[in-house]
C-alpha cells in the first residue's frame, strides 16, 4: 500500500485494509505491536482518501495529523484520558479509529456523522468544536476536574499553529502554567510558522528531555536547590538557555510549560516514544510537532489551502489527471463581496479590508493582490480585527471587516464597546448568515440579526439577491457610522449585477408583489420562496432590505390594508427582524395579527441547506402551509 497518492490513484473501490478493519476501538489499537503502526497508518490514509472521495469534506488537516492520531490513541488510555481537538476538521482519522469507520459514508449528511467532534456522537469526542482556539481552555478545565476528583487521567489538547494565533489560546496557556495543571498541549505546526528546526538532532533532544533519567535528575536538582533560591534561579535559567539553543521554547517555558520539540509529526517511533515519556511527567507539558497538511496526497501537499476540503470525487477517464469541477452558473455571494470591495477600493483610497484568517473564504485574494498595503489578515483574532478597524476609522480610513456571522459573535464586546459606542465608521460584511448546511450549528449564522439590531447607532441590512448585496454594501460604506450587511453562503438566484457603485435609500423597502389579505415582509435571501408562496395565496410581498432602521411607513400601510402580516427571515425568530416589526406596531398602538417565520428555538443540525430549510418550514411549501394554517385560525375565531 503506497504512501503518497494523486487523484488518479485514489481508490475507486474500498481499499484492502485488513489491519484497520480489526480496529473498532482504541483499546484494540493498543493491542497492536508498535512495529505494526506504520502499516496501520498506511491503511488509514488509504481509507481516509477513499471515504472522503466518496462523500467530500475536510481531509487536508486530517491527513496531516494521521500519524499523531494513531500515536495518541496508542499511547493514552482514551476515552478515560481526555483528547481535545481544536477546530475539529482534523478529526476524521480520530473518528475512524473510534468506532465510526463504517459510518464515514454518512459524514456531513443529514442524520449522519458530524464533520466535527460532537459530544453526543461518541464518548471519544470529549469536547464539541467547530471554531478554533478552544482546546487548551477546555483541556485545562478537564485537568482541574481530574484534580478535584483525585483522578490520574490526563488531558491532551491538540491545537494547530493557526489556532495558536488567537488570544484565547494564550490566555489558557498562561492560566495552565500558573495552576501547574497536569495536562499536555500539542502544537501541530503544519506551516513551519514557528520553527524549521526539525530533524535528527531535535528528535534526539526531544527524547532526551522527556526521558525518565533526565527528569529524575531535574526533579532531584530542584529538591537539592530549594534551600538556595539564587542557585535555583541560575539552574532554571541555564536549562532555559540550553533548550533555547535547540528549540523555540522560551515563550512557552516562561508561561510555565515544559517545552519539548519540535519533532517530526509523521515519525511514529519518535511520536510514540516521546508521548510515552511525556505521559509519565507531572505538570503542564508542551509538545511541538511539525506536520505536512495533506500528507500523502500530492495535490494537497502542494496546495494545502486549496485542498483544505474537497467535493465528492467522481470516477475519471484513465487519461484524465484531475477531476473537472462543474462550472458555477453565477457567482457566490462571497464573490459579489470580493468584487465590490475591489471596485470600492479603486474608487476610494481610504477603503481598507480586514479579515480574521478568512481570505479565501471571503474572496479577498484579488483585493489583497491589488491593494496589499490596504489588506490586513489578522489571523484567528476576531476581537483584534474589530478593534483594529475601530482604530483605523478613528483616523479617517474606511475599514471593511469581512467576517463570518459566527466569528463575529466572538468579537461582540469589541463591536459594542469599541465601534458602536463611539459611532465609528466601520462596515461589517457578514458572510455565512443563516444556515450553512453540512457544517452544522457551530457555523450557522442564526443569531446575527438578533444580536446586532439591539445595538444603538448600527445600520443593519439584509439583501435579497446578488445585486442588492452589492448595492447595500456600498450603502453601508457611505453611511457615517457602524453598518452591517448579512449574506449567506453559496450562490443566489442569479440576478443581474450592476457594475456601477450605487447606493439605496436608507430604511426603504421595495414592493415585489401586490395581493390581498396577507402581506409577507421578507428580510433577506428567502425572497424567491416568499414569492412562490405568495403566488399560491395571492399575498403581497415586500423586500424590506433594512432591519434597522425599518421602513416604518411601509409597515404601517401594510398593517392597515391586510388581515395578516407575515415576517420571514433566516435568523432566529427570538429577537429577530420579526420581533422588530412587532415592537414597532406595539409602540404605535397598531393591532394586527402577525405570523413570525424563521429559525426555531433550537440548534439546527447539519445537512443539505434546502433540506434544513424545509425542516424549518422555510421552503415555499412550508411558508404557504404556515400562512394557510394561520388564516384558518383567524377565520375560525368567533366574531366580536
Amino acid at each position: 500500500m503506497q504512501d503518497t497518492y494523486t487523484f488518479k490513484e485514489i481508490p475507486a473501490d474500498r481499499p484492502n485494509t485488513p489491519l484497520l478493519d480489526r480496529i473498532d476501538t482504541p483499546h484494540q489499537l493498543r493491542l497492536l505491536d508498535s512495529d505494526q503502526l506504520p502499516q496501520l497508518s498506511r491503511e488509514l490514509r488509504a481509507f481516509l482518501l477513499w471515504s472522503v472521495g466518496q462523500t467530500g469534506g475536510h481531509f487536508g488537516a486530517g491527513l496531516g495529523v494521521l500519524e499523531l492520531t494513531v500515536a495518541l490513541h496508542y499511547t493514552f488510555n482514551t476515552p478515560d484520558d481526555r483528547l481535545v481537538w481544536d477546530v475539529g476538521h482534523q478529526a476524521y482519522p480520530h473518528k475512524i479509529l473510534t468506532g465510526r469507520r463504517e459510518q464515514m459514508h454518512s459524514i456531513r449528511r443529514k442524520g449522519g456523522l458530524a464533520g466535527f467532534p460532537k459530544r453526543d456522537e461518541s464518548e471519544y469526542d470529549t469536547f464539541g468544536v467547530g471554531h478554533s482556539s478552544t482546546s487548551i481552555s477546555a483541556a485545562l478545565g478537564m485537568a482541574i476536574a481530574a484534580r478535584m476528583q483525585n483522578s490520574q487521567r490526563r488531558s491532551i489538547a491538540v491545537i494547530g499553529d493557526g489556532a495558536m494565533t488567537a488570544g484565547m489560546a494564550f490566555e489558557a496557556l498562561n492560566h495552565a502554567g500558573d495552576l501547574d495543571a497536569n495536562m499536555l498541549v500539542i502544537l501541530n505546526d503544519n506551516d513551519m510558522s514557528i520553527s524549521h528546526n526539525v530533524g535528527g538532532l531535535s528528535n534526539y533532544f526531544a527524547k532526551l528531555l522527556t526521558s525518565p533519567t533526565y527528569n529524575q535528575m531535574r526533579d532531584s536538582g530542584k529538591r537539592v536547590l530549594q534551600s538556595a533560591p539564587n542557585l535555583m534561579a541560575l539552574a532554571r535559567k541555564t536549562e532555559e538557555h540550553f533548550k533555547g539553543m535547540i528549540s523555540p521554547s522560551t515563550l512557552f517555558e516562561e508561561l510555565g510549560f515544559n517545552y519539548i520539540g519540535p519533532i517530526d509529526g509523521h515519525d511514529l517511533s519518535v511520536l510514540v516514544e516521546t508521548l510515552e515519556n511525556i505521559r509519565e511527567l507531572e505538570g503542564p507539558q508542551f509538545l511541538h510537532v511539525v506536520t505536512t497538511k495533506g500528507k500523502g496526497f500530492a495535490p494537497a501537499e502542494a496546495d494545502p489551502i486549496g485542498y483544505h476540503a474537497i467535493n465528492k470525487i467522481e470516477p475519471l477517464p484513465a487519461d484524465q489527471a484531475v477531476p473537472v469541477q462543474p462550472s458555477t452558473p453565477q457567482p457566490k455571494y462571497a464573490n459579489v463581496f470580493g468584487q465590490w470591495l475591489h471596485d470600492a477600493a479603486v474608487q476610494d483610497e481610504r477603503v481598507v479590508g480586514i479579515t480574521p484568517a478568512m481570505c479565501e473564504g471571503s474572496d479577498l485574494l484579488a483585493f489583497a493582490e491589488r491593494f496589499p498595503e490596504r489588506y490586513y489578515d489578522v489571523a484567528i483574532a476576531e476581537q483584534h480585527a474589530v478593534t483594529l478597524a475601530a482604530g483605523l476609522a478613528c483616523d479617517g480610513a474606511k475599514p471593511v471587516v469581512a467576517i463570518y456571522s459566527t466569528f463575529l459573535q466572538r468579537a461582540y464586546d469589541q463591536l459594542i464597546h469599541d465601534v458602536a459606542i463611539q459611532n465609528l465608521d466601520v462596515l461589517f460584511a457578514i458572510d455565512r448568515a443563516g444556515l450553512v448546511g453540512e457544517d452544522g450549528p457551530t457555523h450557522a449564522g442564526a443569531f446575527d440579526i438578533s444580536y446586532l439590531r439591539c445595538i444603538p447607532n448600527i445600520l443593519l441590512m439584509t439583501p435579497a439577491d446578488e445585486n442588492e448585496t452589492r448595492q447595500l454594501l456600498h450603502t453601508g460604506l457611505q453611511y457615517a457610522g457602524p453598518a452591517a450587511v448579512r449574506y449567506p453562503r453559496g450562490t443566489g438566484p442569479g440576478s443581474s449585477i450592476d457594475e456601477d457603485l450605487s447606493t439605496l435609500p436608507i430604511g426603504k423597502g421595495r414592493r415585489m408583489r401586490e395581493g390581498t389579505r396577507v402581506a409577507i415582509l421578507n428580510f433577506g435571501t428567502l425572497l424567491p420562496r416568499a414569492l412562490a408562496a405568495a403566488e399560491a395565496l395571492d399575498a403581497t410581498v415586500v423586500d424590506m432590505r433594512f432591519v434597522k432602521p425599518m421602513d416604518e411607513a411601509l409597515i404601517t400601510e401594510l398593517a392597515a390594508r391586510h388581515e395578516l402580516l407575515v415576517t420571514l427571515e433566516e435568523n432566529a425568530i427570538a429577537g429577530g427582524a420579526g420581533s422588530a416589526v412587532a415592537e414597532f406596531l406595539n409602540q404605535q398602538g397598531l393591532s394586527r395579527p402577525i405570523l413570525h417565520l424563521g429559525l426555531p428555538d433550537r440548534f439546527i443540525d447539519h445537512g443539505p441547506h434546502h433540506e434544513l430549510l424545509a425542516d424549518c418550514g422555510l421552503d415555499a411549501s412550508g411558508i404557504e402551509r404556515a400562512i394557510a394554517a394561520r388564516l384558518a385560525r383567524l377565520e375560525s375565531r368567533p366574531a366580536t
